[in-house]
């Protein structure tokens, strides 16, 4: 008689609004990875949550026995574990060189989302954002993704805050034809569809 084996299914804490959850739900859907996705409040954890995660914080990956927080520790974690299609570059130098930007992206365009969430100097942190999305035109129209002629963990990073730009209320002038195309080229993506909450497909129903 033969036996077969049960397909282990990942778990995933995740916020349909959150955008560290959507990330890890772009990178999931890019691996097409059979995952269950558990609809969690930011800053509003449950019982079970807490019971595996100290900080009760999405979005929090369960594989088997590991658990995991933080999305840039569940993305490359799924990168490795799923190495098809890969999402960072195989030689060290230009691995360092993306963890590097992705921790620019977050310090320098993640921490002027929050500002503006946190309704903190709102007018000059959609100003400053907007700047940089543009002072970068020339990156956004030299390859098809961000730096890259593949589809990478930066994009992952990236998408989900382009995605937001109409709810930060930042408005990219029809002049910036590179990022423009970008971002239909990126939103457009099966991943990325995939990828989205109805709550996050509100954001731009319009």
């Amino acid at each position: 008689m033969a036996i077969v084996a049960k397909r282990t299914i990942m778990s995933l804490y995740s916020d349909n609004d959150d955008i560290y959850s959507h990330q890890v739900r772009i990178v999931l859907a890019e691996k097409g990875v059979n995952v269950d996705i558990m609809p969690v409040k930011a800053g509003d954890a449950s019982a079970d949550l807490l019971a595996i995660n100290p900080y009760g914080t999405v979005p929090t990956l369960i594989d088997r026995e590991l658990v995991l927080y933080k999305s840039r520790i569940i993305m490359e974690y799924l990168d490795e574990r799923f190495p098809h299609p890969p999402l960072l570059p195989v030689y060290p130098v230009a691995r360092a060189e993306t963890r590097k930007m992705m921790h620019r992206i977050q310090q320098d365009w993640y921490c002027l989302l929050q500002q503006i969430y946190a309704g903190v100097e709102v007018d000059a942190a959609r100003q400053q954002l907007l700047e940089s999305l543009i002072g970068l035109e020339p990156v956004f129209a030299d390859k098809p993704y961000f730096l890259s002629d593949e589809f990478s963990l930066l994009d992952c990073v990236i998408a989900p805050l382009l995605w937001r730009l109409p709810q930060l209320g930042v408005d990219v002038p029809e002049d910036a034809l590179g990022l423009h195309a970008y971002m239909q080229r990126v939103f457009k993506r099966e991943c990325f569809q995939t990828s989205l909450s109805d709550a996050e497909r509100q954001l731009r129903a319009a």
